[in-house]
C-alpha cells in the first residue's frame, strides 16, 4: 500500500509541475511583457496563490468549487489543480528572475541582428535563462512533492492517505509513519543531491567558459 502510495504522490507531483511550468512561464512572460494590465493580471494571480495555505486553497478547489459552480471534481483532479497553482505562482518569480540575471546585451545582440523580440526571447534568452534556474526549479519540485502529503486531507490516493489506512487497520503507528518519514527522506535526499550536483556542474560550466 505504501508503494501504491508513493506512485501516487509521484504522478501527481510531476503532472502538477508540468502544469506549473507553463503556467509558470506564461505569467512571467506576462510580468515582463511591459503591458501594465497584463502585469496586474499575473501579479495579483501570484499574489493570491503564494498567500493562500494549500490546504485552504486545495478545501476550496475540491470543496467550494463543485458548490458554488456545480462542477464535479476527483481528489486527483483537485489536487492537480491545487498543486499547478500554487507552484506556478512560485516558479513564474524564479522563471523572471532567471530572466533578468540573462545579460540585458544579449536581447540587444539578438535584437541588432534582426530577430524580433519574441523568436529572440525564445532563441536566446530563455535557454539561458532555463539553465540558470534549474538548481531552482529542483528545489520547487521538493517543496510541491512535501506539499502532496497536505491534500491527504481531500482524499488524495498518496503516501499519507496510504500511511493513515495502514495504521487505521494495524494500529502500529509508530512503525507506519517511520516508514512514510524514511521514504519521504530518501526520496528528497536525492533530490536535493541531484539538485546540487546540477548546480555543480553549471557553475563549473560558466567557470571553464
Amino acid at each position: 500500500m505504501l508503494v501504491k502510495g508513493l506512485g501516487g504522490t509521484v504522478q501527481v507531483t510531476v503532472i502538477s509541475l508540468l502544469i506549473a511550468t507553463l503556467l509558470g512561464l506564461f505569467c512571467c512572460l506576462l510580468q515582463i511583457s511591459g503591458k501594465k494590465p497584463l502585469q496586474w493580471i499575473s501579479q495579483i494571480y501570484i499574489d493570491v496563490m503564494r498567500g493562500v495555505p494549500v490546504m485552504v486553497l486545495s478545501f476550496f478547489i475540491y470543496f467550494g468549487v463543485p458548490n458554488g459552480l456545480g462542477i464535479r471534481l476527483t481528489a486527483v483532479q483537485a489536487g492537480v489543480i491545487t498543486l499547478s497553482l500554487n507552484a506556478g505562482a512560485y516558479l513564474s518569480e524564479i522563471f523572471r528572475g532567471g530572466i533578468q540575471a540573462v545579460n540585458v546585451g544579449q536581447m540587444e545582440a539578438a535584437r541588432s541582428l534582426g530577430l524580433p523580440y519574441g523568436r529572440a526571447m525564445r532563441k536566446v534568452i530563455l535557454p539561458q535563462a532555463v539553465r540558470i534556474v534549474i538548481p531552482s526549479m529542483v528545489n520547487q519540485f521538493i517543496i510541491t512533492l512535501k506539499d502532496t502529503s497536505i491534500l491527504y486531507a481531500i482524499g488524495l490516493p498518496e503516501l499519507m492517505q496510504s500511511g493513515s489506512l495502514i495504521v487505521a487497520r494495524t494500529f502500529r503507528s509508530f512503525e507506519v509513519w517511520a516508514t512514510v518519514a524514511v521514504i519521504y527522506f530518501i526520496i528528497i535526499f536525492i533530490l536535493s543531491k541531484i539538485s546540487k550536483r546540477i548546480e555543480r556542474r553549471l557553475h563549473n560550466g560558466k567557470g571553464k567558459g
